[in-house]
C-alpha cells in the first residue's frame, strides 16, 4: 500500500499539473468499487469545479475545489486567487490505486474507475486493479473538511511525538503502524526508521527512553523526507502522477532484505511477524 512518501509524491505531481484547472465532466465506472460517496453524486458534485489545490493529508490525497456559480457548470472561483474551498474530492489509493494525469487519446488502462475531463484538455484517471481504493466527495458548506485520524509525522514536534507513545503498551512497530496515533506511516518506513534509530521493532513503547524516542522522531522524519526526495518506494504497483517509478527502494536498509547482510555491520537481516505484518530488522544494530 502506498505510504506517506508515495502519497505525497503523487499529490505534489497532480497539484503541479492540475492546480487552477477546471473539471468539465466526471465519469465513474459501474464496477464494484468501494466508493465512499455514490458515483452519481460524485460526478454531479465535481462537474464545473475549479481545482484550487491538491495536497496530502495522512495517506489521502485531497483536492480543494471551488464553489459553483449560478451559471450551470461554471466555477465561481476558477479565476480568483486565495478563494476558500467549497468542496473536496478525497482519494485513497488503497493497495494498488494510481492517480494519473493523461492526455485524452492515451490508452485507457484496465481497471480505470474514474476519468475527470479537465478544461485544459487533460484527463485525471484513477486506476485500481484490486479495488481497495476510496473515492469521496464532500460539500463544505455545512460539512466538515477532511482530517487525518492521527498526528502528522513531518511536522510533529519531538515532545509531542514522545507523548504519543510513552503511555501506551504496544510494540513500537505496531504503534507506528496505528493510523490513529500517527497518520501516513506504513510497513516500509516503520522498518527503515526503527533501523536508523537503532530500536528493535518488538520494544514496548512505554519502556523506550526519551532519548530513544527522540532518535526515532529524528530518524522517521529523515527517512520520510529522503523517500519523498527520491519519489517514494516502487516495490509493487506504485508510480507517480506521470507514471514514473520511485527510487527509494534502492536505499532500503532492512525492508524486504531478509538474510542479506546489514549495510552497517554485515549481520544477516532478520524477518519476523509483528502486528500481522512482515517486519525486518538487524539483530546487532537494533537493540
Amino acid at each position: 500500500m502506498p505510504e506517506l512518501p508515495e502519497v505525497e509524491t503523487v499529490a505534489r505531481g497532480v497539484d503541479k499539473h492540475v492546480r487552477g484547472d477546471r473539471i468539465v465532466h466526471a465519469w465513474f465506472s459501474n464496477l464494484p468499487q468501494p466508493f465512499k460517496t455514490p458515483p452519481s453524486q460524485q460526478a454531479k458534485g465535481l462537474a464545473g469545479r475549479a481545482i484550487l489545490a491538491v495536497h496530502r493529508t495522512g495517506k489521502h490525497i485531497v483536492f480543494e475545489l471551488g464553489a459553483l456559480g449560478k451559471e450551470s457548470g461554471r466555477s465561481a472561483t476558477s479565476t480568483k486567487k486565495g478563494a476558500e474551498p467549497a468542496g473536496q474530492w478525497i482519494v485513497h489509493l488503497g493497495m494498488t490505486g494510481r492517480l494519473l494525469v493523461s492526455v485524452p487519446d492515451s490508452p485507457v488502462a484496465p481497471h480505470t474507475h474514474a476519468r475527470l475531463e479537465l478544461a485544459s484538455g487533460r484527463e485525471l484517471r484513477f486506476v485500481d486493479p484490486r479495488r481497495f481504493g476510496r473515492l469521496e466527495f464532500r460539500e463544505l458548506g455545512g460539512g466538515e473538511a477532511f482530517t487525518a485520524p492521527g498526528a502528522e509525522p513531518l511536522t510533529i514536534g519531538a515532545g509531542e511525538f514522545a507523548a504519543l507513545f510513552r503511555r501506551r503498551h504496544l510494540p513500537i512497530k505496531a504503534a507506528l503502524l496505528n493510523q490513529g496515533i500517527l497518520s501516513g506511516v506504513g510497513n516500509i518506513y516503520a522498518d527503515e526508521s526503527l533501523f536508523q534509530a537503532g530500536i528493535r521493532p518488538r520494544r514496548r513503547t512505554d519502556r523506550l527512553t526519551i532519548a530513544e524516542l527522540d532518535r526515532l522522531h529524528t530518524a522517521l522524519r529523515q527517512v520520510l523526507n529522503q523517500a519523498i526526495r527520491l519519489g517514494g518506494s516502487s516495490v509493487s504497483d506504485y508510480v507517480d502522477a506521470d507514471g514514473a517509478r520511485g527510487f527509494f527502494q534502492l536505499e532500503h536498509c532492512v525492508y524486504q532484505r531478509t538474510g542479506e547482510p546489514c549495510r552497517r555491520c554485515g549481520t544477516p537481516v532478520r524477518r519476523i511477524e509483528l502486528a500481522g505484518r512482515g517486519t525486518h530488522y538487524c539483530p546487532k544494530c537494533q537493540r
